[in-house]
């Protein structure tokens, strides 16, 4: 399987990382060939709203790097959409790349990808990232994703702090476990 990782955060050797790389090698331990873009280093403006894709009929009207991301988005086989919990959802980088998938909605629901969430935050709360989940299990409905499986680290504000806790290991096996 081909998998495309989209790293939301601005630190790119952050906790998010860390869940990234574990995820990764457990990926290629299995013999997947995995690919991993840093979205907040891409070139990807936020969407206008000028609808001049027609929601997917057309390319987006913007010409960026969202262009090279959205190739490999519909390339892939797995979709990871990995971030830091920033004010209880995804990293603005991610979001924006999200809210670009708009100019290829109808391709990506055709691939039927599979999807991974990875997420560190500082909080340790039970419901730190309820928010989170209920937007990613409402793009897995809306773009006819196939869930398969999460991460999300609690207590995970440094790297130091995410190295601590059963996260990175938890990323590894379900990178490793993809079938």
């Amino acid at each position: 399987m081909h998998i495309i990782i989209l790293q939301g955060s601005p630190n790119r050797d952050g906790s998010t990382a860390i869940l990234c790389e574990e995820f990764a090698r457990g990926a290629l331990q299995a013999g997947h060939e995995v690919e991993r873009i840093d979205v907040a280093q891409a070139d990807v403006g936020p969407c206008t709203g000028c609808v001049a894709c027609g929601y997917g009929a057309r390319p987006c009207a913007q010409r960026d790097g969202m262009a090279a991301i959205l190739e490999k988005v519909l390339a892939a086989d797995v979709l990871v959409l990995a971030t830091p919990l920033y004010y209880y959802g995804m990293s603005a980088q991610l979001k924006a790349v999200i809210d670009r998938f708009c100019a290829a909605n109808s391709a990506i629901t055709a691939r039927r990808l599979r999807s991974v969430l990875l997420a560190v935050a500082w909080n340790a709360d039970g419901w730190t990232f309820d928010a989170l989940e209920a937007h990613y299990d409402a793009l897995v409905r809306y773009l006819d994703l196939r869930d398969s499986g999460r991460v999300l680290g609690y207590g995970c504000g440094t790297p130091s702090m995410t190295r601590a806790t059963d996260a990175p290991q938890r990323a590894f096996e379900l990178g490793r476990s993809l079938r």
